[in-house]
């Protein structure tokens, strides 16, 4: 069996974005947050919406929060968003963070995103999100 093709990467960068996203090797994606200010909220909504639309597989996504100090609600809610839209499905995502406030609004997505929605893990290092994205793949349904 082929194996299927890596997408493509339809992220650039812009004057005032607090996240840089680089495609993993797996083929999932790896954002790096510095900033969750208005610009960056929108820009990511609408990138990550954009794959989300033609998400035909199940894919590991790293999100790097270790240099965000707060969370705002409006994150929340796109993160709400994101996670309930039925691609999701398809989607596991590792989380780290690196203070308590983070974690508490991280903790708040994964309890309000509905059964069989992105499956979502808290990491306060690296190698331990790593460890968990590199587990087996099951389409959560």
């Amino acid at each position: 069996m082929a194996e299927t093709p890596i997408k493509p990467l339809k992220w650039q960068a812009e004057p005032g974005l607090g996240y840089t996203v680089q495609r993993r090797p797996d083929g999932g994606m790896h954002y790096v947050f510095t900033d969750v200010n208005e610009k960056t909220l929108r820009h990511w909504r609408e990138f990550a919406l954009q794959h989300l639309l033609d998400s035909d597989r199940l894919t590991r996504n790293l999100y790097d929060l270790r240099a965000v100090k707060k969370v705002p609600p409006e994150a929340i809610q796109v993160a709400l968003e994101l996670n309930t839209d039925p691609a999701a499905r398809n989607i596991r995502v590792a989380v780290v963070v690196e203070n308590e406030e983070v974690r508490r609004a991280i903790e708040e997505i994964e309890a309000l995103t509905v059964p069989a929605g992105v499956e979502l893990g808290i990491f306060t290092q690296m190698d331990e999100a790593e460890a968990w994205l590199s587990r087996p793949l099951t389409q959560l349904i």
